[in-house]
């Protein structure tokens, strides 16, 4: 069983940055592609960024690009979320997950239990 812990989430004033870190326990095919979700409250969770290891490939969430910038670092089993000029429609509840090779936002098998990110 992976499990994944997440941190760097605080408040921040709009137009302003932080950095979110997800620490994995291990990374094995079931961390093959690794992915930050959002809930705001009273709406469904919804991806935003991911990234695959081997290519390096990664997708991101139209309201967030140009904004956020995902990126891992094997060694040390850790995922990271860059987040610049933030609003305050980003304020949410954000998770990190991972799962084996998959297309798109809705197979993740492990998730976090997220850290708070509010924008005002």
């Amino acid at each position: 069983h992976v499990q994944l812990v997440e941190s760097g989430g605080g408040s921040v004033q709009v137009g302003g940055s932080l950095k979110l870190a997800c620490k994995a326990s291990d990374y094995t095919y079931s961390t093959f592609c690794m992915a930050w979700f959002r809930r705001s409250s009273g709406k469904e969770r919804e991806g935003v960024a991911r990234i695959y290891t081997g290519s390096g490939n990664t997708y991101y969430a139209d309201s967030v690009k140009g904004r956020f910038t995902i990126s891992r670092d094997d060694a040390k089993n850790m995922v990271y979320l860059q987040m610049n000029s933030l609003k305050s429609e980003d304020t949410a509840l954000y998770y990190c997950a991972a799962s084996a090779p998959i297309t798109g936002w809705t197979a993740f098998a492990y998730w976090g239990q997220g850290t708070q990110v509010t924008v005002s």
